[in-house]
């Protein structure tokens, strides 16, 4: 697959994410108030600021959130990095797509946490700085459970089971992951095969 294809593939991803953030941003309050219900109580688009990680899950310390915004920045460049190679090595396209998912998702993510506290006046309560302390903002509510999980369920039975809040970010990254995850074999069989061939 072209170089050009995979990194506009990156970019309408990345538009799509900061699009719908501003939109949620500028035209709906914070919370249920303003919610906008697509299916019954279990489907619904929120706006809610996330100071943490992905999926709305926090990382509390003093520093914690700089922490984050910069290894979001190192594993961006890394991954980065590492689709350049595959592209340069002529990859399967599915894998390139993959990466491209994950990348954009978090390019778009450390926008929030690098810009946001700047441009939307969101920063973390107490941060020092609104450079790399702005809050991610989440909008897709999802709670398919409603409560506490069954009883008989292994390990988790009877714990409450808290709604999941995310964005088109966390969203592309979590199918990229999920797409490479079920395809490993057939994105990975050809370098095998090579492999095979020069030990033979």
């Amino acid at each position: 697959m072209k170089k050009y294809k995979v990194y506009l593939f990156v970019l309408l991803i990345i538009g799509v994410d900061q699009g719908t953030k501003l939109w949620v941003h500028f035209n709906l309050g914070q919370g249920f108030l303003q919610e906008i219900v697509i299916f019954k109580d279990w489907l619904k688009i929120q706006y809610q600021l996330n100071p943490g990680m992905a999926f709305g899950v926090e990382w509390g310390m003093a520093y914690g959130k700089l922490i984050l915004t910069l290894a979001r920045l190192l594993a961006t460049l890394g991954i980065f990095y590492y689709l350049n190679k595959l592209i340069k090595r002529r990859a399967h396209s599915g894998l390139l797509l993959s990466l491209a998912l994950i990348l954009a998702g978090a390019i778009g993510n450390l926008i929030d946490s690098v810009f946001y506290g700047v441009w939307l006046n969101n920063a973390s309560e107490g941060a020092f700085t609104p450079w790399f302390h702005g809050q991610v903002i989440d909008m897709v509510y999802i709670d398919l459970i409603g409560g506490y999980f069954p009883s008989w369920w292994p390990f988790i039975g009877g714990k409450y089971a808290p709604a999941t809040v995310f964005n088109m970010a966390d969203a592309a990254i979590f199918i990229g992951v999920i797409i490479i995850i079920v395809r490993q074999k057939h994105f990975f069989a050809k370098k095998r095969r090579k492999r095979y061939s020069t030990m033979m």
